[in-house]
């Protein structure tokens, strides 16, 4: 939704599109905030966001054919304790 109002906001403006779509408009300057200072991110989507090479890294050696639970499991065999649900 971020993107789409990101694509239209110069046509409708901001809290128009957002009193049509279901997302107040403080929630869509706040992810705007968060993409322009990554430090204003959650401990949890700021670790989430570091594993990220490595979630590659697995699922890429392993041909792309591993789901999130066999990435995990591959991960956990490495020593990294992440979250099953790691984006």
């Amino acid at each position: 939704m971020i993107s789409f109002i990101d694509e239209h906001r110069g046509d409708f403006g901001v809290e128009p599109i957002c009193r049509v779509l279901p997302i107040a408009p403080s929630a869509y300057h706040e992810r705007v905030a968060q993409r322009r200072d990554p430090s204003r991110l959650s401990p949890r989507a700021r670790r989430d966001e570091a594993m990220k090479p490595e979630v590659w890294r697995v699922f890429d050696a392993n041909f792309r054919v591993y789901g999130v639970r066999k990435v995990w499991r591959q991960m956990q065999r490495e020593g990294f304790n992440i979250a099953r649900s790691t984006r």
